[in-house]
């Protein structure tokens, strides 16, 4: 079996903050690259005893979060920039899964939520909320591939059960803050929800190697999401001044992975 690996840091147990943890000016940043990259494995091991005979995993973070140095042997990796949708994923993956997702931008509860970046609103696809999360699971769709499995912090994880109920969850921390970051500023969202209680990174990787077997095993019964074209998706910004109006755009297509891809031309929200 063929298996599809997304990766993100900031759903990764450990990793507590922005600044410090997810950029390379970042002094914990080596530390978060350790500790994403653990988590995959952890993934990777159990994806192999579940059956798994190639496994690929995608460096989904910005500046990017796996060290190849300390990579499962047995995993190939795609990484570097630009790197845009679909991200390596094709119909000949048997099922994906999506290692140190956070949760989508004004999440309840969630820890470090954003949509692409801080600065982004709400992301909608024909009406449907949609994170980072959701629109992984729709390119791998796209391709009739199946996300089984997913880890990050608890928010996030519901996110995903909210869209496949009967997905495989390892939820490695939960975010402490109560409440939506909507109408924030891009900073003020950035250091909004930022405190959380993680699991020990030895649990968490006991945790993802268990739910990773579990989803690869039952993936027959584990249907993609997807949603119907035509599409219109609608994205919006924070306000870039407290008080101030945010932008909006609009686009249209009839193909998923177009719509992803296209440009967004940002207009002033009328008040």
């Amino acid at each position: 079996m063929k298996v599809y690996v997304m990766t993100d840091l900031e759903g990764v147990a450990g990793v507590v903050n922005f600044d410090d943890y997810a950029t390379p000016e970042g002094r914990y940043y080596e530390v978060a690259r350790e500790l994403t990259t653990m988590e995959v494995n952890a993934a990777v091991e159990g994806l192999l005893e579940a059956g798994a005979d190639e496994v690929l995993v995608v460096d989904g973070h910005g500046h990017g979060a796996i060290n190849p140095l300390l990579l499962h042997p047995e995993a190939k990796l795609l990484a570097g920039r630009p790197l845009g949708y679909p991200f390596g994923c094709d119909k000949t993956f048997d099922a994906a899964l999506i290692i140190g997702q956070h949760a989508k931008s004004n999440t309840d509860g969630g820890h470090l939520c954003h949509t692409g970046s801080f600065v982004v609103e709400d992301l909608q696809i024909n009406g449907i909320s949609l994170g980072e999360l959701g629109c992984n699971m729709l390119f791998a769709a796209y391709f009739g591939v199946p996300t089984v499995m997913v880890s990050g912090d608890k928010a996030a994880c519901e996110e995903a059960l909210a869209l496949v109920p009967n997905i495989e969850v390892a939820p490695v921390k939960e975010g402490m803050k109560r409440g939506s970051a909507s109408g924030l500023t891009a900073e003020e969202n950035k250091l909004y929800n930022g405190a959380a209680v993680h699991l020990h990174p030895k649990k968490a990787r006991e945790l993802i190697k268990e739910k990773a077997k579990r989803g690869l095993e039952r993936c027959e019964e584990i249907k993609p999401f997807w949603i119907e074209p035509p599409y219109e998706l609608v994205a919006k910004l924070r306000p870039e001044e407290p008080g101030k109006p945010g932008r909006i755009a609009h686009v249209r297509s009839n193909d998923l992975l177009e719509l992803l891809r296209a440009p967004r031309r940002y207009k002033t929200i009328e008040t």
